[in-house]
């Protein structure tokens, strides 16, 4: 519950900063020291290329903040990780699909990598590749990097659980090595190698097939974080205009790191259930109970620790922005390791009585909304807004239904081609957009700045047509177009799976 509020409220932070806002970027103590499962975005719209209109687009960002410049290592995942990609399609809080990722990183030669003979003896080489790198696959790498992709039905741990095999029958994909630079990949060669691990897929108990990639993209996402966390350190008369909707540019701080992304197009009847045809959707990883440090490691990849025991969640984001500005720096790690269908029990008061439109009138002087509890917000981000994303089940604030935090998207709503999407999504009327799922090109943080402020009370009316629970006089400042002066648009990504952007090369 909380999440949604808290994704608002610190856009408006941004917002008065001139800059994007990040989403879960190192948001808690515990997951600033495993940064290879920290989710840090997670996008889901009904697929708008050519021809997939029957199909919706799932992307789970994780690794934040990469350099591309990163190596002799640089940036592979975590193969003592669970990486995860839950769906609820009945409204109740809970997962009934989840899409589950391991990865397996394997030295070549034996285990030795490349060597080279020198004075007589084979030697290892200190780099990952030996020479340039094509889609070829006697490419002189040293390592390679490979997934296993299953789908569980019902619950993550004890449901039915399935292998997602190649066209092929094959189950095993492989994962392109990062950008390493353009000496590695010469002649722009990066993006038709990393497309060719674009792999069609088939997904048991799908009549369709659909596709998958994993590998390094560039951050979709943008924000001046030092600004922004500086007491949102902008002048207040920018936050209020909507003309200053990209005065800071496209992107932010953001603009030159990179991101690993695990992309699914899936058939929308795999993703639905019977006659309702919204569903919910979050990201998790997770890592084993128990980890064991070898004090005298033995050569190999992960010969420096040794992980068993349950699988335990570190990392949860549905909605962006929650833990990150939303949640109380004690709860952080507790979100982290939280369920959706507990949020009402865990998280509520921050939702219902947020902070951070406390602090935006406390900076600048904008009037936060009197409603307590803040009902418009259950509504925009806890229960799905009525005739747009909002299950069957649900018919009001928590009735019939729980009050949990993820993405929702109706999909039923037909997506609109690049060119005509509108970043502001519902709110302009595009109701294929935030927060109806979550589009790259849409402008989460205005948005959820505007509900924040109230602006839900003020387009229900007195009349309370949408059932939010509020009036225009509990919102004065709920009619302000607040912007955070960053603006991205649909047709500044690709618009074809995975629609996000070749990541920056490590050296030009």
């Amino acid at each position: 519950m909380k999440m949604k509020i808290g994704h608002i409220a610190s856009a408006c932070l941004l917002l008065a900063a001139g800059s994007a806002m990040a989403s879960s970027h190192r948001e808690a103590p515990f997951i600033t020291t495993a940064p290879k499962v920290d989710g840090t975005d997670f996008y889901m719209f009904n697929s708008y290329e050519t021809d997939k209109a029957s199909n919706v687009t799932l992307i789970a960002n994780y690794l934040p903040l990469q350099d591309a410049y990163g190596g002799p290592n640089y940036f592979s995942l975590d193969p003592n990780a669970l990486y995860e990609i839950h769906v609820d399609n009945n409204g109740d809080g809970k997962e009934d699909l989840t899409f589950q990722f391991q990865f397996k990183n394997e030295l070549a030669n034996n285990g030795n990598g490349i060597t080279l003979p020198i004075g007589g003896k084979n030697v290892a080489i200190p780099l990952r590749q030996a020479g340039a790198v094509t889609n070829s696959p006697n490419a002189p790498l040293s390592y390679t990097e490979s997934f296993t992709l299953n789908v569980v039905r019902g619950d993550r741990r004890g449901g039915t659980r399935a292998a997602v095999t190649t066209t092929g029958g094959g189950n095993t994909f492989g994962k392109p090595i990062d950008y390493i630079g353009t000496k590695t990949f010469p002649g722009g060669s990066y993006e038709a190698y990393a497309n060719s691990y674009i792999q069609t897929i088939n997904i048991p108990g799908c009549a369709t097939p659909g596709k998958v990639f994993v590998g390094q993209r560039k951050e979709a996402f943008s924000v001046n974080l030092g600004a922004i966390f500086d007491l949102v350190n902008a002048p207040a008369a920018f936050i209020t205009n909507e003309a200053n909707a990209a005065a800071a540019g496209k992107f932010g701080e953001l603009d030159n790191k990179n991101v690993t992304s695990l992309a699914l197009e899936v058939p929308a009847s795999c993703l639905t259930q019977g006659s309702e045809k919204i569903i919910g959707g979050w990201t998790t990883a997770s890592l084993r109970q128990g980890r064991l440090l070898n004090g005298a490691p033995k050569s190999g990849l992960q010969a420096s620790e040794k992980a068993g025991g349950a699988w335990t969640q570190v990392s949860r984001l549905g909605m962006p922005l929650v833990n990150e500005v939303v949640i109380g720096l004690k709860d952080k790690d507790k979100f982290n390791g939280s369920k959706p269908a507990s949020d009402a029990t865990n998280f509520a008061d921050y939702v219902t009585n947020p902070t951070l439109p406390a602090l935006l009138e406390s900076l600048f002087g904008v009037k936060a909304p009197t409603n307590f509890p803040r009902t418009d917000l259950m509504t925009a981000f806890l229960t799905g807004l009525p005739t747009v994303n909002r299950p069957a089940n649900v018919t009001g604030l928590g009735v019939g239904g729980p009050l949990s935090e993820m993405l929702r998207l109706n999909t039923s709503i037909a997506a609109k081609p690049a060119a005509q999407q509108n970043s502001l999504g519902v709110a302009a009327g595009d109701a294929s957009g935030f927060p109806n799922g979550r589009r790259l090109g849409d402008d989460v943080v205005d948005v959820s700045l505007r509900v924040a402020m109230g602006a839900l009370c003020v387009l229900t009316g007195d009349a309370d047509a949408l059932k939010v629970g509020c009036k225009p006089s509990d919102a004065p400042a709920g009619n302000i177009p607040f912007v955070d002066g960053v603006r991205a648009s649909a047709t500044d990504f690709k618009q074809v799976f995975p629609y996000l952007n070749t990541p920056l090369p490590g050296a030009k």
